[in-house]
């Protein structure tokens, strides 16, 4: 199967799931959900993996066990491909639109401690700054989850203090409703993506694997 798009189908699969995210609804229209998010977006992921390599496409249901929300279904798809711990390249389909992403989305122990040594070091430390700057600069969102205060064993006043706060770092942007979303050419978009953020992956994939 060859990627044609996501069909307005799925956008409003997803809209209709946040209003009524219940067993009976999901029953209901999980043909939808295969034809028109799960089908399309396996396709997308197929044409991007002779440069990337193989995606994960997400499970649909949400983990319940310890959240207060207890609805059972995600409001959005979403596929990772990975080329390191927890670090890799990220799109996912909801209500929103279609979003591209990649970085690290959890570090913790040794991992963690190496990309803070690379982060804080001054060679490979400032290459790391000039590109979240530079994405920055170019209208991507830079997120992740940071330390309030600054990370044992660093000054406060460290240079580059904001990125050391940091437990995760991923780099996105959303394509909204763009036509491009419900068109092949959505692949071309992604790929043109990825390979911009594919630095930042390096970077990370690098501190990790020493």
């Amino acid at each position: 199967m060859s990627f044609t798009g996501f069909p307005v189908t799925a956008l409003d699969f997803y809209d209709d799931l946040e209003m009524d995210n219940t067993k009976s609804y999901w029953d209901a229209h999980k043909h939808v959900y295969a034809e028109s998010v799960k089908a399309p977006m396996s396709a997308l992921c197929a044409e991007l993996e002779p440069e990337f390599g193989p995606a994960k496409i997400f499970r649909p249901y949400r983990d319940v066990r310890f959240a207060k929300d207890k609805t059972p279904y995600k409001n959005h798809q979403g596929a990772f491909v990975g080329v390191g711990p927890s670090t890799g390249y990220y799109v996912e389909v909801s209500p929103r639109g279609v979003r591209v992403g990649a970085g690290f989305y959890e570090a913790s122990g040794p991992r963690l401690v190496a990309i803070r040594a690379g982060m804080a070091d001054e060679k490979t430390g400032r290459r790391l700054q000039r590109l979240v700057t530079a994405y920055d600069g170019d209208g991507w969102d830079v997120g992740g989850e940071q330390l309030k205060t600054a990370p044992r064993g660093y000054a406060v006043d460290h240079p580059r203090i904001d990125l050391l706060r940091r437990k995760q770092l991923f780099v996105g942007r959303g394509y909204g409703f763009d036509d491009v979303i419900h068109s092949p050419d959505l692949t071309e978009r992604v790929r043109s993506d990825w390979r911009a953020l594919r630095p930042l992956v390096e970077w990370v994939a690098t501190r990790v694997e020493g």
